[in-house]
């Protein structure tokens, strides 16, 4: 099964960092759109940011720019999500997720846009 495995989640003060990872080892992700969101309890899913497959090009929800930054490392076949100047309202399950189809246009951060979901990854920011 081509499975997305997200990892990095953890424990942080407020104004700390963390760097999750979203891996793939029987898929090209950076064929993909890749995106990650997050759960926070009580909440619906939230789109956080994305990275297109065409020229790498990035997208932000407002809540996080300036804050965190998506990449990829092709050579890992990984891409990642710095997290930055980590706030209490950071604390979720984040997931990262691509589409069914490659190559596809710049990427959104709609859910509906992406069919295939890592396990998720818990991350809580607190002192």
């Amino acid at each position: 099964q081509l499975q997305l495995v997200e990892s990095g989640g953890g424990l942080v003060q407020p104004g700390g960092s963390l760097r999750l990872s979203c891996a793939a080892s029987e898929l090209t992700l950076h064929h993909y759109n890749i995106a990650w969101f997050r759960q926070a309890p009580g909440k619906g899913r939230e789109g956080v940011s994305c990275i297109s497959s065409i020229d790498d090009s990035t997208t932000y929800a407002d809540s996080v720019k300036g804050r965190f930054t998506v990449s990829r490392d092709n050579s890992k076949n990984t891409v990642y999500l710095q997290m930055n100047s980590l706030r209490p309202e950071d604390t979720a399950v984040y997931y990262c997720a691509r589409p069914t189809f490659t190559l596809q246009p710049m990427c959104v951060l709609q859910e509906n846009e992406y069919d295939h979901w890592g396990q998720g990854t818990q991350v809580t920011v607190s002192s």
